[in-house]
């Protein structure tokens, strides 16, 4: 889930009058983002292939606890303590060890699948993640106005998961996973734009690199785990 900071620029390009700083965010965020999904493609490709780090990560529960609490806290550093996000080298570290946990989470969910479910769900969030990137910066439409709507969804969906642990089933998991896919592709959209700014109504100020890449990030990583509870519904 993405908590962007938004600020609002009455001539449309708050923060990118000069499109060398916003060529230079940009690409500074899809480095950080390149980086952090390398990585995680490494602890997935571990639990999926790797049939001991497989049964490690199955058999050491504690350690999902611990993963699980650094992630959050980091998590809530990140968004809501701007002078840490923008502290250097702090910020880095804080980003790299969050994406070490959230990788090895990843980690024990992908260690639940078949490899070959796990394979399809990853090119499938590739196509799908470029496919909306690419929309994102060539589409009229600005989804920057969406922000509240996608919150609203996200507590939805949120309520909807723990309502769909006490009455399990196929379905319930398909519709909960097709829900997710759609919000979290629609709120990568709306990242996107949020970093491009431009003519968009809202964006994000360049200094919010760590920012601008850990939303990303989050959002991709929420389609490829949605994804991939849908291939494996329609599997059972």
């Amino acid at each position: 889930m993405s908590t962007w900071q938004q600020t609002q620029d009455p001539n449309g390009d708050l923060g990118f009058s000069d499109k060398t700083i916003r060529k230079d965010f940009i690409c500074k965020v899809y480095s950080i983002l390149m980086c952090q999904l390398i990585i995680t493609l490494i602890f997935v490709g571990m639990a999926t292939l790797h049939d001991e780090t497989r049964t490690y990560v199955k058999t050491h529960p504690w350690l999902t606890i611990i993963a699980f609490v650094i992630t959050f806290a980091i998590l809530i550093a990140l968004a809501c303590c701007e002078n840490v996000r923008r502290k250097s080298p702090l910020n880095y570290i804080l980003l790299f060890v969050f994406t070490l946990s959230k990788s090895f989470l990843l980690a024990v969910s992908v260690s639940l699948y078949y490899p070959e479910q796990v394979l399809l769900a990853l090119g499938l969030t590739i196509l799908i993640c470029f496919a909306l990137t690419i929309f994102a910066f060539q589409t009229k439409i600005d989804f920057t106005v969406m922000g509240g709507f996608l919150l609203i969804a996200v507590i939805v969906l949120f309520v909807g998961s723990i309502v769909a642990l006490f009455f399990p089933g196929k379905m319930t998991i398909l519709i909960i996973a097709s829900a997710g896919a759609i919000i979290f592709s629609l709120y990568l959209i709306y990242d996107t734009q949020m970093m491009v700014g431009g003519d968009h109504k809202y964006s994000i100020s360049p200094e919010e690199y760590i920012f601008a890449a850990l939303t990303i990030y989050v959002d991709i990583v929420n389609i490829f785990i949605y994804i991939l509870a849908i291939i494996g519904a329609s599997d059972d």
